[in-house]
Formats: C-alpha cells, sequence, structure tokens
C-alpha cells in the first residue's frame, strides 16, 4: 500500500504520468532469487524503456519545491527482494544531503525529506543506497545510484535588472518614437508551465508612453510634446509572469523621462522700446545699459546675438552679447557732443545663433526692438584744433622768436575764455615758453640740433573761469640744421710708408665726418694745406665719395734722414656757408719686405739686420756683453797706467805728440791718412785702418758720429776743437 500511496501522491503533484519499468535482481545468493522492480522514467519521458536485472526494488522519486505541511514529505521505499521482513538487512544513504535533507528508515528503506526544499537553489540530488546484512555486515546488495528531482511551483515573481531606469528624448518627438527599453526576469522554471512566461504593461505614465507588452520597448504615445510646458515624466513598468493571467505573480519598476530641449522657440523682446541716457563726456567702451530678449529654450538653442540693424546713432554705439546672460550691452562707440546731437535712436535686434532647420516654419528666429538714447550735457575742457602739433625751428633762430601756435577753444556753448601754459615737466630747461592769451610759442634759450635734436613738449590749455576744465596737447619741436660745423676726419690717422716704396703708391684712405646733417648729404673735398700744395713727398688725391687718397710722390725714403712725417690735409664741406677743418695724418717711414709688408718702424731696428731669429738675436746679446766685459777690463787697466808715474822730472815735460817722421808721399801716397774722410765722415770705413802704421793699440771704441750733410774740414776741425799739422800731404791731429 505504501508504494502506492507513494506513487498516486507523486502523480497528483506533478500532473504527470510516470510510466515505470521492471528490472529484475542479480544474483546474490546461493538460492539464486529473481525478482524485477519497475522504475519510472527519467524527466526526458521520450527515452526507450529497457528491463535490468536487480535485486533492488524502488519508485523513482519526485517532490514539489517549498513544501508546508505539518510532516516531513515522504519522498518514497527502498526494497529489496533479499529483505524477508526478519530485521536481518539494513538500509544506508549516502549523497547529496544524505541525513540531513534525506532521512532513511534503516529497517523499513523508507525515505523522507526533512526541510523544505527550493527548486532555485537546486533541482535534483544524486543519492546511492545501499543494503547490508546486520550479522555479517555484508552487502547483499551492491551500491547503486538514484535521483530526486525537484518540480518547480511559481513562486517567484518577475524582477527588472534596473530598480530605476532613466532615459531621455527631444521635444516635439514623433508618435512611436523609441525611448528605453525594459527588461524582467522569472527565477521560475521557463520549461514547465508558464510560471516565468512574463508580459509588460504600464501602470503610469499614459497617454503619453506606451509599452510593447513582449519585449519591454517603451514609446512615445503623443505628438509634439513640448519641453517648455512640461520636462519630466515618471512612467510605471509592470511585468506579470503566468502570461499575465490572473493569479501570476508580478514585479513593477519606475522609468524617468527627460524631455531634451530642440531649438523651437524664437527670441522675443519682453518691451517694444528702451530707453537709456549717458553724459557727453563718456569715452568710447563705456556701457549706458542692458536689454534682453526672452527664450525658453535652454542651453545653446537659447544663445542670442545682438546687433544694430538700423538707426541715427548706429555709427555714435555699439552692442555686445554677455554669453553668461544672454543680453544685450548697449555701449558708447564714439565720443559724444551734446552741443551736436541730443538723442539718438536705435533698432536693435536679436537672432538665435544655432536655429533648427526643422522648425523654420514657425517662423523667423530673431526679434527687434528700439532703443533712445539722450545726450546729457555736462561742462567740457578745453578741445584743441589738433590731436597734436609738429613744430619745425632753426638751430640759429634768435631768442624771443615765435616758432609756431597751438589753438583751443571751449566746446560748451558758454564758450569761456583759455589761458596757455607749458608743463614744465617736459622742458626742464625753460628752452620755450608760451603767450598765455593766443597760445605762440617762442624760444627762451639758444638752440643746438647736434645736442638736442627733438623737444617733446606738453602745452596745457585751461579755462579762465574753471581751471579745472584743462586738457594738454603734445607739441612735437624738430630743430632744423644750419651748417655750422666743419667736417674733420673720421678717426685719428697715423699709417706708414715703406722705405723702398715706389712713387704714386697708395699708402692710406681717409675718411671725414660731420655733425650737420645737410638736407642732400654730405659731400667732403679734400687737399692739402696751401703751404705744402707741392709736397715733396706725398700727395691727395680726392676719391669724390668722401674720402681720399695719400699717395707717394717719389721713389724710396729713408728712416736715417726722417722717420716721422706730419701731413696737413683740409677737408670743405658743400653746405652753406662752407665749412673747412685741418686734420693732420702721421707717416712713419718703416723697413718693409719686397711685398711691402711692414718689419720694423723704430729708428734702432737700423743697426740690426731684417728678419733675424731669436738665436741669432740671443748670439749678438752675449757678443754685446763680451764686448761690455772686454771695455770694463780696458778701463781698469787704463787706470792702472795712469797710477805710474809717467814724468821723473820737469825737464822730461813735453807735449804729447805723435809725430810721424816718415815723409810724405804726397799726391800718389794713397796708403797715408785719406782725407775724404774728413770731408765725408758718413763714407768712412770705421773698421778700416791705416795701412802704413802699426796702429799703438788693439781695441778702437766704436762711436756713432752724428750725420751731417756737407760740412767741410774746417768746420769739422773747428766742432773737434784741435789743431790740425799739414807738411807735404802728412797729416798730424793733436791727440788730447
Amino acid at each position: 500500500m505504501m508504494r502506492t500511496y507513494s506513487f498516486l501522491t507523486v502523480l497528483l503533484w506533478s500532473c504527470m504520468f510516470h510510466a515505470i519499468h521492471m528490472r529484475p535482481s542479480q544474483k546474490r545468493t546461493t538460492k539464486h532469487l529473481r525478482s524485477e522492480r519497475v522504475t519510472g522514467l527519467s524527466e526526458n519521458d521520450g527515452e526507450t524503456l529497457h528491463r535490468t536485472k536487480r535485486g533492488w526494488m524502488w519508485n523513482q522519486f519526485f517532490l514539489l519545491e517549498e513544501y508546508t505541511g505539518p510532516d516531513t514529505q515522504y519522498v518514497g521505499k527502498l526494497h529489496t527482494d533479499q529483505d524477508k521482513g526478519d530485521g536481518n538487512l539494513k538500509y544506508i544513504l549516502t549523497g547529496d544531503g544524505a541525513g540531513s535533507l534525506f532521512i532513511i528508515d534503516e529497517n523499513t528503506g523508507d525515505i523522507h525529506a526533512a526541510k523544505k526544499l527550493d527548486r532555485e537553489e537546486k533541482s535534483l540530488y544524486v543519492l546511492r543506497a545501499k543494503a547490508i546484512d546486520r550479522k555479517t555486515g555484508r552487502q547483499v546488495e551492491p551500491e547503486s545510484e538514484f535521483i530526486i528531482k525537484i518540480h518547480d511551483i511559481n513562486d517567484n515573481e518577475p524582477k527588472f535588472t534596473k530598480d530605476m531606469y532613466t532615459a531621455s528624448i527631444p521635444e516635439m518627438s514623433g508618435v512611436g518614437t523609441s525611448v528605453i527599453q525594459v527588461t524582467a526576469t522569472d527565477a521560475d522554471d521557463a520549461n514547465y508551465g508558464n510560471s516565468a512566461k512574463v508580459v509588460y504593461s504600464i501602470l503610469q505614465g499614459q497617454p503619453y508612453f506606451s509599452v510593447d507588452p513582449e519585449t519591454g520597448l517603451i514609446k512615445t504615445a503623443l505628438p509634439d510634446m513640448s519641453r517648455e510646458n512640461r520636462e519630466q515624466y515618471q512612467v510605471v513598468i509592470q511585468a506579470k509572469d503566468m502570461g499575465g493571467q490572473m493569479g501570476g505573480l508580478s514585479g513593477t519598476t519606475t522609468v524617468n523621462i527627460t524631455l531634451t530641449d530642440v531649438n523651437d522657440n524664437p527670441p522675443r523682446f519682453p518691451q517694444s522700446t528702451y530707453q537709456f541716457s549717458s553724459p557727453e563726456s563718456a569715452p568710447p567702451g563705456t556701457p549706458l545699459g542692458r536689454i534682453k530678449a526672452n527664450d525658453p529654450d535652454v542651453g545653446e538653442n537659447a544663445e542670442i546675438e545682438y546687433s544694430i540693424s538700423n538707426g541715427d546713432g548706429s555709427d555714435m554705439f555699439d552692442i555686445v552679447t554677455d554669453k553668461d546672460t544672454q543680453e544685450g550691452i548697449i555701449t558708447v562707440k564714439k565720443h559724444l557732443d551734446f552741443e551736436n546731437k541730443m538723442l539718438y535712436t536705435l533698432r536693435v535686434e536679436a537672432t538665435n545663433t544655432h536655429p533648427d532647420p526643422r522648425f523654420l516654419q514657425l517662423g523667423p528666429f530673431k526679434d527687434t526692438a528700439f532703443v533712445k538714447i539722450s545726450v546729457e550735457d555736462i561742462d567740457e575742457p578745453p578741445v584743441f584744433s589738433r590731436p597734436w602739433y609738429l613744430i619745425e625751428v632753426d638751430e640759429d633762430a634768435k631768442e624771443g622768436s615765435i616758432i609756431g601756435q597751438v589753438v583751443a577753444q571751449d566746446p560748451d556753448i558758454t564758450k569761456n575764455a583759455i589761458k596757455y601754459s607749458v608743463d614744465r615737466h617736459t622742458d626742464l630747461d625753460r628752452i620755450f615758453n608760451i603767450y598765455s592769451g593766443n597760445g605762440s610759442l617762442f624760444i627762451s634759450k639758444p638752440l643746438d640740433r647736434e645736442e638736442t635734436p627733438w623737444h617733446n613738449i606738453t602745452v596745457i590749455a585751461s579755462e579762465i573761469n574753471n581751471p579745472k576744465q584743462s586738457s594738454q596737447i603734445p607739441v612735437f619741436i624738430r630743430i632744423l640744421d644750419i651748417n655750422d660745423h666743419a667736417p674733420e676726419f673720421a678717426k685719428y690717422y697715423e699709417t706708414f710708408v715703406c722705405e723702398n716704396a715706389k712713387a704714386g703708391q697708395l699708402i692710406q684712405t681717409v675718411s671725414a665726418v660731420d655733425k650737420d646733417e645737410p638736407p642732400r648729404g654730405h659731400r667732403f673735398f679734400f687737399e692739402l694745406v696751401p703751404e705744402f700744395a707741392v709736397h715733396p713727398n706725398f700727395s691727395v688725391v680726392d676719391n669724390k665719395d668722401n674720402t681720399a687718397g695719400i699717395m707717394t710722390r717719389r721713389n724710396g725714403y729713408s728712416r736715417s734722414k726722417m722717420s716721422t712725417y706730419l701731413l696737413p690735409v683740409i677737408i670743405f664741406d658743400n653746405d652753406y656757408p662752407i665749412q673747412s677743418s685741418t686734420g693732420t695724418l702721421t707717416i712713419r717711414v718703416c723697413a718693409c719686405d719686397s711685398r711691402g709688408n711692414m718689419q720694423s718702424c723704430n729708428a734702432e731696428a737700423l743697426l740690426l739686420p731684417a728678419g733675424l731669429s731669436t738665436g741669432a738675436l740671443v748670439a749678438i746679446l752675449l757678443c754685446i756683453v763680451i764686448l761690455l766685459v772686454l771695455v770694463v777690463l780696458f778701463t781698469a787697466l787704463k787706470r792702472q797706467r795712469k797710477k805710474e808715474p809717467l814724468i821723473i822730472s820737469k825737464d822730461d815735460v813735453r807735449d804729447n805728440i805723435v809725430t810721424y817722421n816718415d815723409e810724405g808721399g804726397g799726391e800718389e801716397d794713397t796708403q797715408a791718412f785719406d782725407i775724404g774722410t774728413l770731408r765725408n765722415p758718413e763714407a768712412r770705413e770705421e773698421s778700416k785702418m791705416r795701412r802704413d802704421v802699426i796702429p799703438e793699440t788693439i781695441f778702437q771704441i766704436r762711436r756713432t758720429a752724428p750725420l751731417w750733410e756737407n760740412i767741410d774740414v774746417q768746420d769739422f776741425i773747428h766742432r773737434r776743437n784741435c789743431p790740425v799739422f799739414l807738411n807735404k800731404g802728412n797729416c798730424v791731429l793733436c791727440n788730447t
């Protein structure tokens, strides 16, 4: 009866028929007892029936989830044909939930569920069963595996993937425009009945929106919804299982839908006319007031550009757009004059900067308004006739001379009297002054263009009745040049000429400068001073380009005769009156090589051969030192001789005269003293000695005699202050 009860219970709960099949038991004892047990089909009812020999006997087990009965839920019964009912066999259950979820009666094999089961947590359990002999502990049947399946009931409501959805759609969208898709899932078994079949419906948000019952896609249901009328919508969507039938479980979610803005509204001025006022002294750029056109759109769709489209003040005023407030700011563009015009009218236009082509048919996306501006009169300072003055004056202008005039007047109707003055901060030396009554400028001190070619002063004009009302103007005074400076050499020139120079050779190019600035440019002329117009050594050649070349006039120059030449050159300009100056060019005579390269210009270099190496110079210096030592030794020996008595008695006193007792040979005697030496000392050979007389001393002290030109013998003897005795061609000189 228990087997039948279990089978009927499962049949009622699952509303399904489960076919059973018999499985013959295997040989377990020496009696070879055989029996067949029918088991139910698995959840795949289409499997082919088959028979298996088995000694076990039990039903296939099914349970419904969420059992709430007072007793434990009966699952089924295990039985083997080895069980004689005498209590010798013991049934043991192992596997998923054995001992905790599933409990077996070890004597009878009845299985019960100890707890409530949830299919969504676990849909089937795999268990193993065996039967053992209590006395021997031996298994009478091998361990066998079976499954307990949990059947679903509709115990889960649909749940949306989000608790709240957010979506947006442009305003003025057409009917059927997709907004957002919502999705709900059901944890129940979708393969078993309609427990997991979900249907969507809208609970809140009609008639503006609709939802597709199968897909959950939300769409617009009304045309031309305006954001300006309503921006936010809250839609409640329901998802219900069991195909939406009565008794099904349901869940809801909220969708917040925002209408985004499009440019479907033109700007509009709240009034047609605006009035502002401005003092005539307002400088350009001064703001006078703000106007604003209203646009119910937002963001870039509400951006407005203001402009002045017409009016008699379009050139006097301007309007700019404040990007933060979308207001138009009226500003002064030019200086206003109450006496000239007191009232201006402007036509101002406000235009959307980002119109939407889809809504252009709604009308022009701009609006116009009129702005009237009145000018207020104020006491203004004097106004000069020019923004600045330029005055030119010659630098030789006399003190007290009027050089120019500035003019200012009071722009007000009263035409107050004006006085003029010079801002002394701009004329610290008080070179200029002004007549306060008529604005005439005159000179107070002499001018010098070379010192200050420009003077920038400021003249102030003030109302006599109200000195606070004053204005000032810059006056630029240019000093014009007159030819009052002579040209001069551009620098100090010092050049050289080679001893081996040829006539007509260029040795230096000179140029000149002049502090004056003639309008046609400088033009200088060069020539020698009149005293040197025909100079025997050098000449000046004017190059016609404000330079001149210094040329040689003869072949060869001698440092021994003239080591330095001073060449005076006159420089003229071509302006009126003509100015001139004399510059002196220093020319040194130098030793040069064959290519004209200077080697030495010092006079003492004459004693040294040109082009000596360092070793040669050192050798020469050593020789000089040796000679000096010899001279010192010779001097010491001479002093030693002077200490010896030369005169023993007074009778031995005689003149210290060197006498040559040889008879002269007359004019044919060329071996004696050469009289040409007396006539031309420069031509004498210093190392040449008399060939007919043996000299008394070995060392000759070399003396450098001055060079003279055209000196006769008598003059030479006179310079020596020594008597000369000539006897038949023989010459005797005193030795003292």
